[in-house]
């Protein structure tokens, strides 16, 4: 007799994927609905996302979502969440690393700043996907793209902005953790990581952000199994994954 081990979230459509082959976006949007899916907040939860590879998000989240300008995802879900009449609507944003940590920069900080009671799932793959594969941010030192084809140099561009890290130096931030999706185990760590940041919202503690450190095998010119070694071997020990932040019992 056959039984189901395994089916699809509710939490997302039947849309065709756009995400390029061996690319990590897809992984995370499982486990975003999987978790508000189990929490019983399908129908009670917003998503805001803004430009960048994750631009087309709503096609494959089976909820509520709003489209924002490039940067401006924090900015958005501040106003959502202040405005709504029912405080207990789950209210997050879906970023790149070009979108967080270069454009909306101070639209991220300036929300912990102020602890707003909302969640980011942050994406970082080290590279402008979406628009061309430029440097970003985070792009490694040496690290190839379109507009640094000798490597980034840190005498040029400076070192690469660890999120996590000036995160947890914010006050108001609750919770700030960074994983990976790399392996089975990392992509379980990583699902519980977002189901925290969503309970810490919904238990009104304020301001959580989950960094995920993702591939992004086009813009780096490999292949996609190539890509997850390449992450474990060159990322993670640039980013290594762990808790920065959890005063969640604190307050």
């Amino acid at each position: 007799m056959n039984q189901v081990v395994y089916k699809k979230s509710k939490g997302l459509t039947d849309a065709e994927t756009h995400y390029c082959p061996g690319c990590t976006h897809g992984i995370a949007h499982k486990l975003v609905a999987e978790v508000l899916e189990e929490m019983e907040m399908l129908e009670n939860t917003i998503g805001v996302v803004p430009v960048g590879c994750s631009v087309l998000a709503y096609n494959y989240f089976d909820f509520d979502c709003v489209e924002a300008a490039h940067g401006r995802a924090p900015a958005v879900a501040t106003g959502i969440k202040r405005s709504l009449k029912n405080k207990d609507t789950l209210v997050f944003t879906y970023q790149g690393d070009g979108d967080l940590a270069s454009i909306g920069l101070a639209e991220t900080l300036s929300s912990a700043v102020r602890g707003e009671n909302i969640s980011i799932v942050f994406v970082n793959n080290a590279i402008y996907g979406m628009t061309g594969g430029q440097m970003a941010p985070t792009t490694l030192i040496g690290q190839k793209t379109t507009t640094s084809p000798y490597g980034r140099s840190e005498k040029l561009a400076g070192k690469p902005i660890k999120m996590a890290e000036i995160l947890a130096q914010i006050p108001s931030a609750t919770y700030i953790e960074r994983v990976t999706l790399t392996t089975p185990a990392n992509v379980r760590k990583a699902k519980e990581a977002i189901r925290k940041s969503f309970q810490c919202q919904r238990e009104k503690k304020g301001f959580s952000l989950i960094e995920i450190i993702g591939t992004c095998s086009i813009g780096w010119g490999i292949s996609p199994i190539a890509s997850m070694k390449w992450c474990e071997t060159n990322m993670l020990p640039y980013y290594p994954l762990g808790v920065y932040k959890d005063i969640r019992g604190e307050k």
